[in-house]
């Protein structure tokens, strides 16, 4: 019998939390083998063909082309070992028990219901909630007798609601899904879409459907999950699953989120779920209602020493959305300034002598060779004589961990936004091969073509910003990084030259670094070692 696997939206690097569909390259039913890409995505800085780790059947897919997955949500389902979709039977058409909540085929047959009479509170058969009978039933969860239905063809309760959390509100219920059941917080149950004896109806759907499966924290009872949950002194009506009176210490109430994005983000800042109002369907919250509680703390944090006027009180404000780019801009540099005390150095060099060999090297013939690569070379060479600068720091453990080879990050301007593409094994290229690949890789940023491996790794980035015609920056380092070395523009600027005033082309060179791996005299002795090999690159053939 085959197994069924599921495949969710991987990392795609450089901090990115979500992706957009842009096109499916595999339907349900077809074949696929193992690494063959299914999915066409984009994220805020690339765009990435998303290889599946299974080969099989595919069952299901999870989203429409133009929605919006977090990181972790299901893609699809492959069914290892299963040979090619064929024609069902009648008996296949309502087989749904390969895997219990992707089910195969059509619903399983509705059951004959006896409508109990009615007990002394009064519940009866007439005391069910509106709702479709002929809708989905909710699967995943038994019924009141204990039975499991078996869930259609589509997305699981679970996963239906983070996609529909990514894309900014709960999924729409329709005939390919199920939404959970409601959550209740008082010893009450609600009937709306239950019949008499606890059975949901179904089709049916409760107000505060989609927040079954977004408990956050503090205990529950889900309708449905196995009949119901017997408490001392509540009366039972027709002595099956209808609850005549509410319990007397009930918690405060259930919390309507469903996103574990959303639940990890509240815990990470403190954030009471219980103390919020969902804006998504039925009371749902979303994630941006937790940032806009964070946002308010924050605000009455700072407001005894400053109180500037809300952006909401002044005219013609324009409010823009923090996400995709510079969502992930501002939680990669804002954790790295959290997390990293870092310092900056800088120092002026004379590159003059830098820019007369990279033309030396040109007229040789063959492919011309990047100011940016001569650089990254030196970066490599100065790296390999002070290696606590190519490391990262192991905060559970406190350990600084030395890494072997230099995996070399640069910056590259791109029409999406900054993106910083990883040169692998760096250390063991020369000149000319850092510059071919620096090439490719910058092509490949310009046409959202980079993997997320070409944005993953990084232990040492340079970052150029002398092509916005600046001197000089303090760099913010690359998280989990520990260093970078920002270069400014090359200008003719007076300079003293062999004890005369000559012109010559200077460049300011700045450094930071975390301070937790090294002291001032290493990140000095770094500096100098690459200014010595900016105004005389001859230095440079001693490491080679």
């Amino acid at each position: 019998m085959p197994e069924v696997k599921e495949f969710r939206l991987p990392d795609l690097g450089e901090g990115l939390t979500e992706a957009e569909i842009v096109r499916w390259l595999v339907e349900v039913g077809e074949v696929v083998a193992i690494d063959q890409p299914v999915v066409e995505v984009e994220t805020a800085k690339a765009m990435v063909e998303v290889p599946c780790p299974y080969g099989g059947v595919v069952t299901a897919r999870f989203g429409e082309e133009g929605m919006e997955l977090p990181v972790g949500a299901p893609l699809l389902t492959v069914a290892v070992g299963a040979a090619a979709e064929t024609e069902p039977g009648p008996a296949a058409e309502t087989s749904g028990n390969v895997l219990v909540g992707y089910g195969t085929g059509a619903p399983a047959a509705r059951r004959r219901r006896v409508r109990p009479q009615a007990g002394p509170s009064g519940a009866s058969g007439s005391a069910a909630g509106a709702g479709s009978a002929g809708g989905p039933a909710d699967p995943g969860r038994p019924e009141a007798g204990g039975h499991r239905r078996s869930r259609p063809h589509g997305l699981s309760a679970v996963a239906a609601d983070d996609v529909a959390e990514a894309a900014g509100g709960p999924a729409d219920p329709g005939p390919s899904r199920a939404e959970p059941v409601a959550a209740r917080a008082s010893g009450s149950v609600s009937t709306d879409g239950l019949e008499a004896g606890g059975r949901r109806r179904a089709g049916s759907y409760g107000p505060g459907a989609a927040a079954a499966e977004g408990m956050a924290g503090a205990p529950s009872d889900l309708a449905g999950r196995g009949g119901s949950r017997a408490v001392p002194g509540e009366r039972r009506a027709g002595g099956r699953g209808a609850v005549a009176g509410p319990r007397p210490s009930a918690p405060a109430g259930p919390v309507a989120v469903v996103s574990p994005l959303v639940r990890k983000m509240a815990r990470e800042h403190g954030v009471d779920l219980r103390a919020l109002t969902g804006s998504g369907r039925d009371g749902l919250i979303l994630r941006a209602d937790v940032e806009r509680a964070v946002q308010a703390a924050a605000d009455r944090a700072a407001a005894p020493v400053a109180a500037p006027a809300p952006a909401a009180g002044v005219p013609g404000a324009e409010r823009i959305p923090l996400r995709g780019l510079r969502g992930a801009v501002a939680e990669k540099l804002g954790r790295s300034r959290r997390e990293i005390p870092d310092a900056t150095c800088w120092v002026d060099a004379d590159a003059t002598e830098l820019l007369a060999a990279r033309r030396a090297m040109n007229a040789a013939g063959g492919a011309k060779i990047s100011l940016l690569a001569l650089l990254a070379r030196i970066c490599t060479a100065a790296l390999t004589r002070y290696p606590d600068l190519n490391s990262t720091v192991d905060t559970e453990a406190r350990e600084i961990v030395r890494l072997p080879g230099v995996h070399l990050g640069f910056a590259a301007q791109t029409d999406r936004g900054l993106v910083v593409p990883v040169v692998r094994d760096a250390h063991l290229r020369n000149a000319a091969g850092l510059s071919a690949e620096m090439a490719r890789l910058t092509e490949a940023a310009r046409t959202g073509t980079l993997t997320p491996a070409d944005l993953t790794g990084g232990t040492f980035t340079l970052n150029n910003y002398g092509v916005f015609g600046v001197d000089g920056s303090t760099p913010i380092i690359n998280h989990p990084e520990t260093a970078m070395l920002g270069v400014g523009r090359i200008a003719p600027k007076p300079w003293v030259h062999e004890g005369e005033l000559a012109v010559r082309h200077v460049v300011q060179l700045s450094f930071t670094f975390d301070h937790r791996v090294c002291d001032g005299g290493t990140a000095g002795g770094f500096l100098r070692y690459v200014a010595d090999c900016v105004e005389q690159p001859a230095v440079l053939l001693r490491s080679l």
